[in-house]
């Protein structure tokens, strides 16, 4: 059909996963633009590339079973410490989550550098601000994150058991250990306040007046 080609086309020509909304301003009015990329899902699906949804989002990705003849040194997975491991599954489980609630569960102290590499990765973001003493900012994943990890959404991550599994996790796991369930939302939190330019600048992202750092 023509509107699943042209469909096909937006998200081949988009160096960038494209967004339903975006879609839904290019393709002809009233087309149900779920439907339409399920259609292409399900063509794509024996292909050796697969169209595949982050979040709100689509893109075309190579198939997962043959990832392996993918050998490009640009394209290779970033290698990222144990420390930045470790606060990047945290701020994923756990988001939204502040730096001193990463440090409450990891025992240790982080460092400002581990969250920022995890940030030039594209991978995790500022939220907002935790409304309580001192307005902690809050910390979670992005759609990139989704992206890079081949996950639909935060409800894809694997649970315990499949943590287990994958011997992720010792098998002396203490009584009554849990790994928490993340939201699938993007709003803020109740307790949260969004993030303000003065937060920025505050923050070192912004230069006052509003200009971005280098």
């Amino acid at each position: 059909m023509e509107v699943e080609r042209i469909a096909e086309a937006l998200v081949f020509a988009s160096a960038e996963p494209v967004s339903e909304a975006f879609l839904a301003e290019r393709l002809p009015r009233g087309t149900d633009v779920g439907a339409v990329m399920q259609r292409l899902v399900d063509a794509y699906a024996p292909r050796g590339v697969n169209l595949i949804r982050t979040g709100d989002r689509w893109a075309f990705r190579t198939a997962a079973d043959l990832s392996f003849v993918i050998r490009k040194d640009d394209n290779e997975a970033r290698k990222l410490s144990r420390a930045a491991l470790e606060v990047l599954a945290i701020i994923a489980y756990h988001q939204p989550v502040t730096r001193a609630e990463i440090e409450e569960i990891r025992g240790v102290q982080t460092s400002r550098g581990t969250l920022d590499v995890l940030m030039e990765a594209g991978w995790v973001r500022f939220r907002g601000r935790r409304r309580t003493p001192g307005r902690p900012v809050t910390l979670g994943t992005t759609s990139d994150f989704l992206d890079h990890f081949g996950l639909e959404e935060l409800r894809d991550l694997p649970g315990l058991e499949e943590l287990k599994g994958a011997g992720l996790l010792s098998g002396r796991i203490p009584p009554g250990f849990t790994i928490p369930i993340p939201p699938n939302v993007d709003e803020l939190a109740d307790d949260e306040d969004p993030i303000t330019q003065l937060d920025l600048e505050e923050l070192g992202l912004l230069t006052p007046g509003g200009d971005a750092e280098e």
